[in-house]
């Protein structure tokens, strides 16, 4: 499972209204390899489907993952936090053992 703060929920409805994005849009998530701590999280919004997606529905918003992904992911929560000190999305993953300073990646 992989759930969305409140605080992620507001971004991305101000996201999809100011970007004419449709009801038939979802918040991809999955990780790659890269950052200085061995994975990084990648975020974008998307219509079109893959065959391995997995589909979680959390506070009124639909993320998908790929299949490897979810590994990562599970019970990970996407959060959002503005303001000059912000970081923008960022995940708060019980999974990660270690994380680099500025957040962007991590390692299991």
């Amino acid at each position: 499972m992989l759930f969305v703060a409140d605080s992620a929920k507001e971004k991305i409805m101000e996201i999809r209204r100011k970007e004419g994005y449709g009801e038939d849009y979802f918040v991809r998530v999955w990780v790659t390899s890269g950052g200085c701590s061995g994975l990084t999280y990648q975020l974008e919004f998307s219509n079109e489907p893959k065959a391995d997606d997995q589909e979680f529905q959390d506070n009124d918003v639909k993320v998908v993952t790929d299949l490897r992904s979810v590994l990562y992911l599970f019970n990970t929560t996407l959060e959002f936090s503005g303001g000059l000190d912000g970081k923008g999305f960022h995940f708060n993953n019980p999974n990660a053992s270690r994380t680099c300073a500025c957040g962007e990646s991590f390692s299991v």
